[in-house]
């Protein structure tokens, strides 16, 4: 993808400023022995099962500004950019795993399974996880995400993987909460050139939604994150996500003016956790809020294109090239807002908002290091960053709705993989 650099050499220069960020060194110490057996399983399940019925028992809709999503956004076209590599490496996928591990790793297109996605670790998730997979099925795995996801991408999400093995080794060695292989891989239908199928990989930060329509693509809703962002310990020693990420944004509120930037602010101290797209949210309601980019001098929304880019990148890069060509279109009506401090070491939430992109990024208060930083004080070692496609699309939704409403066969073929409800699920 064709990058712009107007903000990202200011980026560089405060990421290295402010380096590994306060208080890292604190990781070194141990966490108390974690509780495990049947009991904790259970009980994790229990509240899996709550979260699911609560969370998809509102038929989607997506995010909207109003409630209803907006009309016309996104239409079944040719993209130019083919997907054969990726129904190849899908379809390669499900010929290495063993008929029982098929079995409960596929799902119809349409089913709800795309929605029970969870980032807390405490999540029982379907298909089959890296954990149970030979090596064989886990270069198979990786070949899909290889194939799906931009070389940055895969990077991020190895490295969400690593980092959620230190976050084991920091709270004593609790492998049955927090490790590097407790991710899930489901296929919804069935790999194709012409019909719509996905893959969906789910775990604790990190979840990727791809869904496939011909060569259109749509990757969100996504998620990548860590608690710690940076290892200064352990197996992963050095490993680190999200900075640029973190210093692009923080660079880009610095760069407005002071007229933008008073409206791009929505409140200048951050005390709490502030992404609103996370999990089972798929139908927040969400008006515009902050500095429209139609407002900005061209240096400005070169910057915020970046920004875009940075996130919008993880997946390949044909296809996100396709999406910056869709999120321009819409630039004049994309908002950026912010919430937090402006200086090197601020803690901070940003939001970039359009009728086709919402990206949130937050620096979280304390979860699985609770005890060694300020409990409900939001710190820059757990960052948590939600890409989603408004007004019905993610999941590719709007575009399987047009292909049935085209194709009235395809809505029955669709569903003729049945999955497999919660409770069918063994543990691990």
């Amino acid at each position: 993808m064709a990058r712009r650099t107007s903000v990202l050499v200011l980026a560089t220069m405060l990421a290295c400023a402010v380096g590994a960020g306060l208080g890292a060194w604190r990781l070194a110490a141990q966490a108390p022995a974690p509780q495990a057996g049947p009991a904790r399983l259970a009980e994790w399940a229990k509240r899996s099962r709550e979260m699911e019925a609560k969370g998809t028992a509102e038929p989607f809709r997506g995010i909207t500004t109003d409630g209803t999503p907006a009309p016309g956004l996104f239409a079944v076209r040719s993209t130019g950019v083919s997907t054969a590599p990726v129904v190849k490496a899908a379809t390669a996928f499900l010929a290495a795993l063993t008929d029982e591990q098929r079995a409960r790793s596929t799902f119809a297109v349409d089913n709800d399974e795309w929605r029970k996605w969870m980032n807390q670790h405490f999540y029982r998730r379907a298909g089959v996880s890296f954990e149970e997979m030979t090596p064989a099925q886990r270069e198979a795995a990786f070949g899909l995400m290889r194939a799906s996801l931009s070389a940055r991408g895969l990077a991020l999400s190895r490295d969400v993987m690593r980092l959620n093995h230190t976050l084991g080794e920091l709270n004593g060695n609790d492998f049955e909460a927090y490790g590097e292989w407790l991710y899930h891989v489901t296929v919804m239908g069935t790999p194709s050139a012409t019909e719509p199928w996905g893959w969906q990989v789910d775990g604790h930060h990190l979840i990727i939604n791809y869904f496939v329509l011909g060569d259109q693509v749509v990757m969100t809703p996504s998620f990548f994150g860590s608690e710690p962002v940076i290892a200064t310990t352990g197996k992963y020693a050095g490993t680190k996500i999200l900075q640029e990420e973190q210093a692009a944004g923080l660079a880009l509120v610095n760069a407005l003016a002071p007229e933008h930037r008073a409206r791009a602010i929505l409140r200048d101290t951050k005390t709490a956790n502030d992404n609103q797209t996370e999990a089972f949210r798929d139908n927040v309601v969400m008006p515009f809020a902050g500095v429209p980019a139609g407002s900005l001098p061209a240096p400005q929304q070169a910057a915020l294109l970046d920004l875009v880019a940075l996130h919008v990148g993880r997946m390949d890069d044909g296809h996100a090239r396709v999406k910056m060509s869709e999120v321009e279109a819409h630039l004049a009506e994309t908002h950026f807002a912010w919430i937090g401090g402006t200086a090197p070491d601020s803690v901070f939430y940003y939001r970039i908002h359009s009728p086709v992109v919402l990206i949130e990024f937050d620096h979280q208060t304390p979860a699985g290091l609770r005890g060694r930083y300020p409990a409900g004080v939001p710190f820059r070692e757990h960052i948590h960053v939600v890409v989603r496609t408004p007004n019905g699309n993610d999941y590719g939704k709007d575009l399987l709705r047009q292909h049935y409403a085209q194709h009235p066969h395809a809505a029955a073929r669709g569903r003729a993989i049945p999955g497999l409800p919660l409770d069918a699920l063994a543990p691990r």
